[in-house]
Order: structure tokens, then C-alpha cells, then sequence
């Protein structure tokens, strides 16, 4: 019984094995036929096109192409550390451009939540109209629930330029004790055991999640692709507009859109930190935060930074 439990679990192991490399190596091959035949998947004129984008953006062959693509990268820049440092900078750099950038929908909720009280307690109007020439006029409980999606965009799309400022919650009874390079493998252990992980899971339940609220009939992730592709002979657009209240906010959709988005960030941003936490690694203690792009209050205002 134990011989044979052991060798169908080293059975099980190898064909593992074989199935992961199998796929690396069609992963060049996919590449290359999406790449050639945009016409199958981009042109959404046709409804076969549609659910070939859908049912690949979640994906085996989809996951093994980014998969294969970050191991390419990740073999170039171990030889290259000049390089790997580049693709550090310009990783950080994007989480750092969008996060401050949409870090602005804070204040302008804010402001239109300012706006909202003075027009329904001072003015007393059922609506609002913002723009010029042609002023948008909707429901004040529209732009009441629409504060929704500012907050929305500061946690999903601000999510990685919080982490690259150092600006997450964490809890370090261990790790502040441990030595730089300790620290380091740990670094290098999260991004690939809890981040990636993660952020991949979050992209496969948020794919499906926002073209069941896109596209009748509803795709499903056990779909394969000739399923979908008979689906596809009834397929309309069935954009989700339903709000919580007659005249609120309709545009739910947005909010799966940017889960995927934030799905999508945090897989890079993985990347990016395996990237950092492995250069420090190997050039020690005075590489930490090198080239690290960090948002100061200052001269003379050192003592405050952290603080807040």
C-alpha cells in the first residue's frame, strides 16, 4: 500500500512536472498566434471575437504567457542587474505615477461631497448639474452614491504606491529582528507565496465577475472555449445601470472593471518587490532603498515623514 501511495504520488509529481513545462513552451507559441491573429480576439464586431477575449483573459494559456514572460525577464535581469534595477525603477515608477494621480479623487470627493450638503440643506435641489456648455444635470442621490467610486479608485488604484511609500499596516515581531538579508528572503518569500498568489485569484473571480455584468448569456469560469464560442451566437451587450435607489448611481460596472485593475497592479507590483528584495539581496545592506522614489514633506520636516 505504501509503495503504491508513493508511487503515485511521484507519478503525480512528474506528470505536475511535465504538464507546468508543457505549457511554458506552448506559452511562446500562444504569444505568438495572438499576436499574428488580433482579428480573433480584438474584433468585437464579432461576437465569436468577444467571448475568445473572454475566456482567455481567465485563462491556463493566458496565466503560462504572463508566467513565461516574467521567468524570461526574471532569467535576463539576474545576469543583468543593471537591468533588473531598470525594471525596478520603471515598475515603481508606474505605481508611484498612478497612485499619485488618483490619490486627487480624494479631494475631489470631498468637494462634491461639500457641494451635495449646501445644495440639499441650503438650496434645496433635487439635482445637480456640472460642466460647461452642455452641463450634465443628474439626481443628487446620483452624485451621492457616486462617491463610491472615488473611494474606490483611491484603494484599488493607490493599493501599490501605498506599498512602494511604505505606507501599509505591519506587524513585525519577527521580521524587525531579523538580519538585511533575512529580511530580504522574507521579502522574496511574500511576493511569490501571498502576493502573486493573491493577486492572481483576485484577477480570475474579478474577470468573470465583470463580464457577468457586461454580456448575456453569462460566461462562467468552467466554460471551455467552444462552450463559449456557441454562447457567442446569442451574445448582446447587457451593460450593468442598475443602482441601489431609482435614481443613483448606475455605473457599477466601473467598480468591477478597476477590481481587476487592482488585481492586475498588485501582480506587478509583486514582481517589482521580488525584483528589489532579490538585488538587495545579493549587493547587501547598502543597496536597501536604492534608487527608492518617496514622497517627502520636505526640508526640515525628516522627523514628521512616517508619521502620518
Amino acid at each position: 500500500m505504501q509503495d503504491d501511495n508513493g508511487i503515485s504520488f511521484f507519478g503525480a509529481l512528474w506528470n505536475g512536472l511535465i504538464w507546468l513545462f508543457q505549457n511554458i513552451a506552448e506559452a511562446f507559441y500562444n504569444f505568438g498566434y495572438a499576436v499574428t491573429h488580433p482579428q480573433l480576439w480584438l474584433d468585437w464586431s464579432d461576437k465569436a471575437s468577444i467571448m475568445r477575449f473572454v475566456y482567455y483573459g481567465g485563462s491556463v494559456e493566458f496565466f503560462f504567457v504572463v508566467f513565461t514572460f516574467v521567468l524570461v525577464l526574471t532569467a535576463i535581469g539576474m545576469y543583468f542587474r543593471s537591468f533588473m534595477w531598470l525594471m525596478v525603477r520603471g515598475l515603481e515608477g508606474f505605481a508611484n505615477t498612478v497612485g499619485r494621480f488618483f490619490a486627487w479623487a480624494g479631494l475631489l470627493m470631498v468637494l462634491q461631497q461639500i457641494i451635495i450638503v449646501f445644495m440639499q440643506r441650503v438650496f434645496a435641489r433635487p439635482d445637480l448639474s456640472f460642466g460647461f456648455g452642455i452641463p450634465v444635470t443628474l439626481d443628487v442621490s446620483w452624485w451621492s452614491e457616486e462617491l463610491k467610486l472615488y473611494n474606490a479608485m483611491v484603494v484599488c488604484l493607490c493599493a501599490t504606491y501605498t506599498f512602494v511609500q511604505g505606507g501599509h499596516v505591519r506587524v513585525d515581531l519577527i521580521y524587525s529582528g531579523l538580519s538585511h538579508r533575512g529580511k530580504r528572503v522574507v521579502d522574496m518569500a511574500g511576493s511569490l507565496l501571498f502576493m502573486m498568489p493573491m493577486a492572481v485569484v483576485t484577477w480570475l473571480y474579478g474577470w468573470y465577475f465583470l463580464w457577468r455584468h457586461l454580456i448575456v448569456p453569462n460566461p462562467s469560469a468552467s466554460d471551455q472555449l467552444d462552450r463559449l464560442l456557441m454562447k457567442s451566437r446569442a451574445l448582446r451587450w447587457n451593460v450593468e445601470t442598475i443602482g441601489f435607489s431609482p435614481n443613483g448611481f448606475n455605473g457599477y460596472f466601473l467598480f468591477k472593471i478597476l477590481l481587476i485593475t487592482f488585481a492586475a497592479m498588485v501582480f506587478i507590483h509583486a514582481v517589482a518587490f521580488f525584483y528589489r528584495s532579490w538585488l538587495e539581496f545579493v549587493e547587501g545592506e547598502g543597496s536597501a532603498g536604492k534608487y527608492l522614489d518617496k514622497d517627502t514633506l520636505g526640508e526640515g520636516e525628516e522627523a514628521y515623514e512616517g508619521t502620518h
